[in-house]
């Protein structure tokens, strides 16, 4: 059975980094559990992670990560290059199937196993199956409209739910 993806959303706006994470972990055409917590705090609170894909594997990584961050002293940057290389070219790494979103107060990166490490030209980053859909209604909100980030992440992830089945309305949040 193909095991679906989820909805991690991140936006920065006036000096706040928020994330979200929906709850839901789809088997095949069955939705499993509706509270999953897709995204975590790192680095004595100061980095936000949050992963789609394979939950194994996504919390492999976010311990991968920690230990980067750990590594290089919290320098974001360094660490996402350094798991990225890792994850491309350790034989057990390279079958992992998740990607992550790291952000901390002045950078947010999407992290994946094909060596990506992306910035995003707006302080706005999503994955997963909802993403797209998250992303898009976030962009609109941080344009057009005074709402804070954690009202922008929180609107958009309740648009993603209402469209993409593979997301839910069970959010987690966390704010730095």
């Amino acid at each position: 059975m193909k095991s679906r993806s989820t909805t991690i959303l991140v936006v920065r706006k006036d000096g706040k980094t928020v994330i979200a994470g929906d709850g839901q972990v789809t088997l095949g055409s069955s939705v499993m559990k509706a509270t999953a917590k897709k995204i975590r705090k790192l680095h004595d609170g100061k980095v936000v992670v949050g992963f789609a894909g394979s939950a194994a594997d996504g919390l492999a990584l976010m311990e991968r990560l920690e230990e980067k961050l750990n590594k290089y002293r919290g320098n974001l940057l360094k660490a996402a290059v350094e798991l990225a290389k890792d994850w491309r070219t350790d034989k057990f790494l390279r079958r992992l199937e998740a990607v992550l979103i790291a952000a901390d107060k002045e950078k947010m990166f999407l992290i994946s196993g094909n060596g990506d490490v992306i910035e995003p030209d707006e302080p706005i980053l999503a994955t997963g199956s909802g993403g797209d859909f998250a992303r898009s209604a976030a962009l609109a909100l941080y344009r057009k409209t005074d709402l804070s980030a954690r009202q922008i992440v929180e609107e958009a992830m309740k648009i993603a739910s209402q469209i993409c089945i593979y997301t839910n309305d069970n959010f987690t949040v966390e704010e730095l």
